[in-house]
């Protein structure tokens, strides 16, 4: 569904499936060991989630370089991770070489993927990757296909309600001195490039998808995905005082930054 920001971009802006171009730039940011946020957040919430994967093989959706392999392979876990960016996967193989398997693939057409066949997974995961693949339900057809009956899809990303792409923000009340979150859009689906790259005559971008959170619920059902656990997970305390006030504090532990979501494969599917 389009909207007047998406068509404005769009005149200007070329949007990528692929992470290829902007791939120094993520490196750079991420690294082989996730950003602060995968850090402190994402990854520890996505194990938690998994639960015990000692002797299981996990599928990484979308795994850029790859930043959960260590953690799944010391649970004594095996690690295969899927990606579009041939680039990417470059670093995560220099990176991750002992019991990790990396494939070039896209995420919405994993079953015609040259790799493990339906059903190989125990689990699969989108760690803050969901909201860059479209469409969703072959995505999610996808990680079920993977993964066994009885095996768990996790996904782990920016919290919907709460962190639509240029159409959510801080704000300010003085009056109260309270610190508020602005949500300006929810309920419409919106496709938004984010990070660009290239010169002024051919600029491309990454896009980002925001979709409700009735969405993700609805298409876990209707690939046959009973949701079993969910998280809302706040923003890390802040070590080095970015947050100066106390109001800004309480908004942050308040206010999610990231949702986490774990269903489990019916065994009639």
């Amino acid at each position: 569904m389009t909207n007047d920001l998406e068509t404005t971009m769009s005149k200007r802006i070329h949007t990528s499936r692929s992470w290829d171009p902007v791939a120094d730039w993520y490196i750079g940011w991420v690294g082989a060991e996730g950003s602060e946020h995968h850090r402190k957040l994402a990854i520890p919430a996505a194990l938690e989630l998994l639960g015990d994967v000692q002797g299981q093989h996990i599928l990484d959706i979308g795994c850029g370089t790859a930043a959960l392999a260590r953690h799944v392979i010391r649970r004594g876990a095996r690690y295969t991770g899927v990606d579009t960016s041939r680039r990417l996967l470059s670093f995560a193989r220099r990176h991750n070489r002992s019991a990790c398997t990396f494939l070039h693939a896209d995420a919405t057409r994993l079953p015609a993927a040259q790799g493990p066949g339906a059903g190989a997974f125990d689990a699969a995961v989108f760690l803050l990757s969901i909201q860059d693949i479209e469409p969703l339900a072959a995505a999610v057809a996808g990680a079920a296909w993977a993964v066994r009956p009885g095996g768990r899809v996790v996904i782990l990303m920016t919290h919907p309600c709460f962190r639509v792409p240029r159409q959510s923000g801080w704000g300010w009340d003085a009056s109260r001195r309270l610190q508020y979150r602005r949500v300006d859009r929810y309920l419409t689906p919106l496709a938004v490039p984010m990070k660009t790259y290239g010169d002024r005559g051919h600029r491309s971008a990454t896009r980002s998808h925001h979709r409700p959170l009735e969405t993700y619920f609805n298409v876990l059902s209707d690939h046959g995905l009973n949701v079993c656990a969910v998280r809302e997970l706040a923003a890390p305390e802040d070590p080095v005082g970015r947050a100066r006030r106390p109001e800004e504090r309480r908004a942050n532990a308040e206010i999610p930054l990231f949702l986490g979501i774990a269903a489990v494969k019916r065994s009639d599917v």
